[in-house]
């Protein structure tokens, strides 16, 4: 089988101290001490022996723990489970493999930033969301401004990596102010950070408030002067604005996300946890799909269960079942990729090349009523046509999804 390149492997810890109220992933509240950090660390390196076979083959570069709140977990069992990815699967070298852990300031010092590292970890990524400590407390955050600074400064200290995520487009903040905090926070010596608008989603605190009326929102004019007063001033400072939420200097994108936006294979492990293998043609894994010729690419899309309890009870949790949180898999044929890797592709800076894609996928990708939909988009600025590369000018990002959509 020929090696590839650019799989991902995805851990999910499904607990917090809290559950934000903007929050739609995954996690439930539940102090550090009441978990049992070894028994879910034993759950997924279970799961790991039943999946690993559908990455043969595959280099792994980049693992990323998400959540949830990673950084409460202990960082030995942490640690287990890097040791147990690196042992069972084709790993890059420790100097080129990107193990990347989400962390919160409630459950990262520098004590923890060290122990992390001596676990394997090289690069974390803290939710400090604001540095003002009104706008923390309308997120529902646990930690302070001089918190989300101290923990940015005690990662700094220990970790060869470390990025921070920020959310604008609050209610009363102006677009000097959104600014303004992003310049503080990179200052603070961070070379990557992700700047989110705050989106209100069904199914969160903030999205019944927002259904009854109840929650203070900015105004759509505002968040978009936000977002561009924000890349200007980074980019003002060298930080490459490489995808629509994302800045890095130099040489320090989050490479497992762009794996994401390329559309790269990642594994999935832990509760809730989603991951997508390749099924079909030349490159096909587990000795599934095919059945479309040689060159066609289908994969699958699998989600584990969401309940933790059930999730450690089972292991993989493959067993099907009526019951809400059950596993799913959904295929996904070589059109289905084509419209997910446009729409991810999109959003960033350097488009996606449909020519390429369709090479790889086996199914094509300028279609007549593709083409003729690209051309209307490029006489409207939407998108630059570049060959087989399209792209989203940087003047009209704020539309990328509405712009994917129409792509479709």
């Amino acid at each position: 089988m020929r090696q590839l390149s650019g799989a991902g492997v995805y851990v999910h810890f499904p607990w917090c101290l809290a559950k934000c109220p903007y929050c739609d992933f995954v996690s439930y509240a539940r102090e550090r001490a009441a978990i049992d950090h070894a028994a879910y660390a034993d759950a997924v390196l279970r799961e790991l022996d039943e999946r690993a076979s559908s990455v043969e083959g595959r280099r792994i570069d980049t693992i990323f723990f998400g959540g949830g709140t990673p950084s409460l977990w202990e960082p030995r069992e942490l640690g287990r489970v890097v040791r147990g990815i690196r042992e069972r699967l084709g790993c890059a070298g420790a100097g080129d493999l990107e193990v990347t852990v989400e962390c919160n300031p409630t459950s990262l010092d520098a004590d923890r930033a060290r122990a992390l590292v001596d676990q394997g970890v090289n690069r974390v990524s803290i939710g400090v969301q604001s540095l003002r400590d009104e706008r923390l407390k309308y997120l529902g955050r646990l930690h302070d401004a001089n918190g989300g600074r101290a923990a940015v400064r005690d990662a700094l200290s220990a970790v060869p990596r470390v990025s921070a995520d920020l959310i604008f487009g609050l209610p009363g903040q102006s677009a000097q102010q959104a600014r303004d905090e992003a310049l503080e926070l990179v200052d603070l010596g961070l070379s990557h950070v992700s700047c989110y608008q705050l989106t209100i989603e069904p199914g969160t605190r903030f999205g019944e408030l927002a259904k009854r009326g109840r929650l203070p929102l900015a105004e759509d004019a505002t968040v978009a002067d936000a977002f561009l007063a924000i890349d200007e001033a980074l980019g003002a400072r060298g930080f490459r604005h490489y995808e629509v939420s994302n800045y890095a200097q130099p040489g320090e994108e989050a490479r497992h996300n762009l794996g994401y936006w390329r559309g790269d294979e990642y594994l999935g492990l832990g509760c809730a946890a989603v991951g997508f293998v390749r099924t079909g043609g030349t490159g096909g894994v587990g000795g599934v799909g095919g059945e479309r010729g040689e060159g066609a690419v289908e994969g699958v899309r699998y989600r584990n269960e969401v309940l933790p309890e059930k999730y450690v009870a089972r292991g993989l949790g493959s067993s099907p079942g009526p019951e809400s949180g059950a596993p799913t898999r959904e295929p996904l044929d070589g059109p289905t990729l084509m419209r997910e890797r446009i729409m991810l592709g999109l959003r960033v800076d350097a488009g996606v090349d449909l020519d390429e894609a369709s090479a790889a996928l086996g199914t094509p990708g300028w279609t007549a009523e593709r083409t003729r939909t690209a051309e209307k988009l490029v006489a409207r600025g939407r998108v630059v046509r570049e060959g087989g590369r399209l792209r989203v000018p940087r003047a009209a990002w704020l539309w990328t999804d509405d712009t994917a959509t129409r792509l479709f």
